[in-house]
């Protein structure tokens, strides 16, 4: 079983934000594979389905960013899935706008929501994707910029990246995360 978790804030308001691109793929990967039947469930919203004949569960934790930690460490103790199963996605302003870097271990980066998962589990060795939004323009505040939208030309390359990722996680499931960033990364 592999646990696939994208990373964002709760509510509308929040929902279309550069920062909520964990949320954006998650739910493209379900369209994406025909995993249907969400529940509220761990302090996040779940579906569970299957992608290459391996069971998969989709998550969106529901925890506001900063405190993904929790929802995750609550939904592997649950469903007992071993942290190399796991794929977390989130948005990454070192990486340019659509650009997608699949790692398998590593530092946060900065990134506050990966932070809590690596705090809440005690490691950093935890699979990722990371997807470029991009740098904010000079003289912006970063929380401005990442709670902010994507221009029309930016959202194309979001697009692409979606899809990008919706092409790596197979490969992930049947070769291996090696497999995936010779290809993506």
């Amino acid at each position: 079983m592999y646990l696939i978790v994208g990373l964002g804030n709760p509510g509308d308001k929040y929902s279309s934000t550069r920062h909520n691109i964990g949320f954006r793929v998650v739910y493209n990967l379900a369209g994406d594979f025909d995993i249907t039947g969400t529940r509220h469930k761990l302090k996040a919203i779940l579906a569970k389905g299957q992608i290459k004949n391996k069971r998969v569960i989709l998550a969106q934790p529901q925890t506001y960013m900063n405190k993904s930690g929790e929802s995750v460490k609550l939904i592997l103790d649950y469903f007992k899935v071993p942290l190399n199963k796991v794929i977390v996605i989130y948005d990454d302003m070192d990486l340019p706008t659509g650009k997608i870097r699949i790692k398998t271990a590593g530092s946060p980066g900065g990134h506050n929501g990966l932070r809590s998962i690596i705090n809440c589990l005690g490691t950093n060795k935890i699979p990722r994707i990371r997807v470029g939004i991009g740098r904010p323009p000079e003289g912006m505040a970063t929380t401005n910029y990442v709670l902010g939208y994507f221009s029309k030309d930016e959202d194309k390359l979001i697009n692409e990246a979606i899809k990008n990722i919706s092409g790596a996680i197979p490969i992930i499931i049947t070769d291996g995360f090696e497999a995936a960033m010779n290809k993506y990364n």
